[in-house]
C-alpha cells in the first residue's frame, strides 16, 4: 500500500443499476465471462427506459451511431466471433452484406424491440458456446486469414468491443435525455 487515502467521491452509479459486480478474485474463465456479462449488462442499462423511437436517434452528429444501431452491431459481433468464427456454425451474418457493410448503423428499419431480442439471444448463445468449451485455449478459425484464434483472445476482444461501444452509448444517452452514470 502506498498510504494514499481512498477517494471520497466516486463516479455516480446509473439509476436503477442492478448489475452484479464482476469478481475481484476468480479463475480466468470466471473473470472474463463475468466482465463480458457486466459489459453486456452495462449496454442494456444505458439503453433502458427510453421509448423505442429515441433508441434510434443519431444524437451525436455527424456520427451515424444510435443505441439501436449499436444493438444491431453488437448482435452481429456476438454472432460473428462466437458462432461463426469460434464454433464454426453455418449461420448468416446479421445486418451486414458486402454490398451494404454498414447496415447495422445506417439502416434502422424494423422493430427496435426485436433488435434487442436478437441481441439478447446472440448473447445467450455466446454464453452457451463459452460454457461448452473445455478450455479457453480451444480455437476457432479467423475467416479473414484462416489462422486459429483462441476463445481467450475472442473474449478479451469482445470485452474491448463492449467497452468501446459502452463509451459511445454513454455519449448518446447523455445527448438523448441527459442521463449519466457509471
Amino acid at each position: 500500500m502506498t498510504g494514499a487515502p481512498a477517494p471520497k467521491h466516486y463516479a455516480p452509479r446509473w439509476n436503477g443499476d442492478t448489475r452484479p459486480a464482476p469478481p475481484a478474485v476468480g479463475s480466468e474463465r470466471e473473470t472474463l465471462s463475468a466482465f463480458l456479462d457486466w459489459h453486456r449488462a452495462t449496454f442494456e442499462l444505458k439503453c433502458s427506459g427510453l421509448p423505442p423511437a429515441r433508441l434510434s436517434e443519431q444524437a451525436v452528429p455527424p456520427s451515424a451511431l444510435s443505441l439501436h444501431g449499436l444493438a444491431r452491431h453488437l448482435a452481429g459481433v456476438e454472432r460473428w466471433w462466437f458462432r461463426i468464427q469460434f464454433a464454426g456454425e453455418d449461420v448468416p451474418m446479421l445486418y451486414y452484406s458486402d454490398e451494404d457493410p454498414n447496415q447495422d448503423f445506417d439502416r434502422l428499419d424494423g422493430d427496435v424491440n426485436e433488435t434487442f431480442a436478437v441481441w439478447r439471444a446472440e448473447c445467450e448463445r455466446s454464453r452457451q458456446i463459452v460454457a461448452a468449451a473445455a478450455s479457453l485455449d480451444e480455437t476457432g478459425i479467423r475467416k479473414r486469414t484462416g489462422e486459429p484464434i483462441s476463445l481467450r483472445r475472442i473474449m478479451v476482444d469482445m470485452i474491448a468491443e463492449y467497452a468501446r461501444h459502452n463509451g459511445h452509448a454513454d455519449l448518446l444517452r447523455e445527448r438523448i435525455d441527459g442521463s449519466t452514470g457509471m
